[in-house]
């Protein structure tokens, strides 16, 4: 019990709105100190040195940063009017542009929260000038932004690989079919409430105005093609990946000549502010992160659960429902930087895929951000939204089930995130 107590004390410093970074480092600092003395001290900076120079973690401030350009140069703009064309004609058609918007702008961006903030900002004041109540805009905004997580690249997926070792690239396409699959799902919800409810209808379907949007928007579509390809291609790392993004949204919004330099300076910067976050969760989490090993936290941790079961059906379901206990009061990067590296050695144990399980984090993860007190992109969205959180919320319950029902289907069905992979890589 007293190897648990620091994780205890991190998680109500935590709670309690002490920073996470600073909560961990805290902990971990006196964890240390009483545990083996003055003399360990001397190797904590080296610790948390090692813990945020791994190459997979450059590829965050990357897509963080080709996000930004993306909103501010043109192109998540032409991206929606292309969607808006396509689907617009459909009752709720609107809906489903913001679903299909999300899942393209994930593949860019990497980070749900950046997805909520650029494409939020267009799409749920078009939606409230429509006729969509603000809840629903900003539930279904938010909804689609989680399931974009598990969409390659993704921001939680690098930071898992970083902490269990695991292959970035596999993760990525482990990603893709519960992602479009969860997509679609969310599509056809979103159709029958606006059917139920008579949402509007946007447009007729025009061939001529599809073929303009496209033309417009073309260059964006390239993008994905263009980094994707070439990481599952193995011409390049997920690292050299999101520097590709960066120059490529930088070569297309000069292109599109949106992109100013006032504006390129101010996406910068909030990369760096971002990164920072991320870097110093990672650093400050590598001291707990160490503590917990030298006291074999994890070890004790795995030899418990395994011998009281070693069901893979019954240890699934003890994670899940401890990950999304974690969900609900912990940020996604914090909780993956937290939690995988004490769970991997059960995780083993049991023979589950390190890939597949990557995929089980993720979408409870997905779901935590849905889910109050913390609620990190529904909290984005209602703030974009200008929408009450709780009203957001119980507008956001079906889309929630929608998630965990998935979630369960990805879980107890290896073929839906692992047939890719056993295909390409295995």
């Amino acid at each position: 019990m007293t190897t648990a107590l620091p994780v205890i004390a991190a998680l109500f410093m935590i709670f309690i709105n002490v920073p996470i970074a600073v909560a961990l480092g805290a902990i971990a600092l006196l964890a240390t100190l009483l545990a083996q003395g003055t003399g360990a001290l001397v190797n904590l900076p080296l610790v948390m040195f090692d813990g945020a120079t791994k190459f997979p973690l450059i590829a965050i401030p990357l897509f963080i940063l080709a996000g930004s350009i993306m909103n501010t140069g043109g192109i998540s703009r032409r991206l929606v009017d292309l969607a808006s064309a396509i689907l617009g004609f459909i009752r709720g058609g609107l809906a489903m542009v913001n679903i299909a918007t999300s899942l393209f702008f994930a593949e860019i961006s990497g980070s749900a929260v950046a997805d909520v903030a650029a494409l939020g900002s267009i799409l749920m004041p078009a939606m409230k000038r429509k006729g969509y109540p603000a809840p629903f805009a900003a539930a279904i905004t938010s909804s689609s932004a989680s399931l974009a997580i598990i969409i390659p690249p993704s921001i939680p997926m690098i930071l898992y690989a970083a902490m269990s070792d695991s292959s970035v690239v596999q993760l990525f396409v482990a990603g893709i079919v519960p992602g479009v699959l969860g997509g679609l799902t969310l599509m056809a919800l979103a159709y029958y409430y606006s059917v139920r409810y008579k949402y509007p209808v946007e447009e007729v379907f025009q061939l001529s105005r599809v073929w303009a949007a496209f033309k417009a928007a073309w260059l964006a579509l390239l993008l994905p093609l263009i980094i994707l390809g070439g990481i599952f291609g193995g011409f390049m790392t997920a690292t050299e990946g999101a520097a590709l993004a960066v120059v490529a949204a930088l070569v297309i919004s000069f292109y599109y000549r949106e992109l100013k330099l006032s504006s390129l300076r101010a996406s910068i910067v909030e990369g760096g502010v971002q990164t920072a976050v991320v870097m110093l969760l990672v650093a400050s989490s590598a001291l707990l992160g160490d503590y917990l090993t030298q006291a074999q936290v994890p070890q004790n941790l795995a030899k418990l659960i395994s011998g009281w079961t070693d069901e893979r059906v019954v240890v699934l379901m003890i994670l899940n429902v401890f990950l999304l206990m974690i969900g609900l009061v912990l940020h996604s990067a914090a909780a993956i930087i937290l939690v995988v590296p004490i769970v991997m050695p059960l995780v083993f144990s049991v023979g589950i895929d390190p890939v597949h399980f990557g995929l089980i984090v993720t979408l409870n993860l997905a779901i935590g951000q849905q889910t109050p007190p913390v609620a990190s992109v529904l909290m984005t969205a209602c703030s974009v939204a200008k929408a009450d959180i709780w009203d957001v919320s119980r507008a956001n319950i079906p889309f929630v089930i929608l998630l965990f029902v998935l979630l369960i289907l990805v879980t107890y069905v290896p073929i839906v995130p692992m047939g890719l992979v056993e295909l390409f890589y295995r």
